[in-house]
């Protein structure tokens, strides 16, 4: 521990093999709590690079319970959270309206950590109840396109990290791998990031990983397309940055995507969405986002053909004709 503490206050770099050495051994509990939380300590300071994220991914998953659902093809829309913003729940409202148009999507989430309601809060307000069963997870993907996992249910590495991340309370490398070990290993994945130097190392990262991707941000600080100002696309074909107009879209003010103050609030406005009762603004945030996940499963439509094929979903009642058939499969 001594040696390679040394080496990471020198700023040398891990190997992938060294990384994933390292995270089999913090996630045995090879380490105490003060020798994990002086890793994290360092890696937060110094920034984590491409192959050490690789290698961090590679043991984790290597410890997740498996769960197949390759035959889908499905698409993950996550943000890494942590921008402050408690926007209602876009990236899981916008799942529905991608499955509602017709392609599968396998979602990995868990409870809100910055703000009032993560993906697994709202899916718990309206009684879905969490699995790691496969039968019950494909049942679920040939039901009504869409599957839900639950992160502690599938990752148990992460628990040998729980004490020293509560007792921190700053975001640490688990943060940044949280959007990374779908335990289904999905073909594609929408990820929004809340800055632009996490962008590059996400984007620099899937391409090594060889999936298709999108990462987004919005320029003033969102972990997704919040529409409240300019916002930036990379993938593996394209990079670009565009203003809502440009794509038949008002700009957004920052209140008008408040997510509430407790989870139940912040579900009714994820209702209101897919019943098609929301503000305008509200809507257009989730159009968006779901507009770029369907590109990147199809990228040689235009953005504009994505946007119509969404706001199709969700105008004809489909996306929320997919949320009452997933609730109805997959409710308490």
């Amino acid at each position: 521990m001594k040696q390679l503490l040394q080496r990471l206050f020198n700023h040398e770099e891990l190997t992938c093999e060294e990384a994933c050495r390292l995270m089999t051994d913090i996630t045995e509990g090879i380490y105490n709590d003060t020798q994990t939380a002086a890793l994290l300590t360092v890696f937060q300071m110094r920034g984590v690079k491409v192959d050490e994220l690789i290698g961090f991914r590679k043991a984790l998953l290597a410890t997740r319970i498996p769960v197949d659902l390759s035959a889908y093809r499905p698409i993950d829309i996550v943000g890494t959270g942590g921008d402050g913003k408690n926007t209602f729940n876009i990236s899981t409202c916008a799942c529905f309206i991608v499955a509602g148009a017709g392609y599968h999507v396998a979602k990995h989430g868990n409870y809100g950590a910055t703000s009032v309601s993560g993906a697994s809060n709202v899916m718990e307000v309206h009684g879905v109840k969490f699995t790691n069963r496969q039968d019950l997870l494909v049942r679920s993907m040939e039901g009504c396109g869409m599957a839900y996992l639950h992160a502690p249910l599938f990752n148990p590495g992460m628990k040998a990290v729980a004490s020293v991340r509560k007792a921190m309370q700053v975001r640490t490398l688990f943060n940044l791998l949280g959007p990374l070990v779908n335990p289904c290993l999905p073909d594609y994945q929408l990820l929004g990031v809340a800055d632009l130097r996490q962008m590059r190392l996400y984007t620099n990262t899937l391409q090594k990983l060889g999936i298709g991707f999108a990462v987004v941000n919005n320029l003033d600080g969102y972990d997704e397309i919040s529409l409240t100002d300019e916002f930036k696309i990379m993938t593996n074909l394209y990079e670009s940055i565009h203003r809502p107009s440009e794509l038949g879209f008002s700009r957004v003010r920052q209140e008008e995507l408040h997510g509430g103050n407790t989870p139940q609030e912040a579900a009714r406005i994820f209702d209101r969405v897919l019943q098609r009762e929301a503000t305008k603004a509200q809507t257009d945030c989730v159009l968006i986002n779901a507009s770029f996940a369907i590109q990147v499963m199809e990228p040689e439509k235009s953005i504009e053909e994505c946007v119509a094929i969404a706001r199709e979903s969700l105008d004809s009642g489909r996306a929320f004709d997919t949320f009452k058939k997933f609730i109805e499969l997959n409710g308490i």
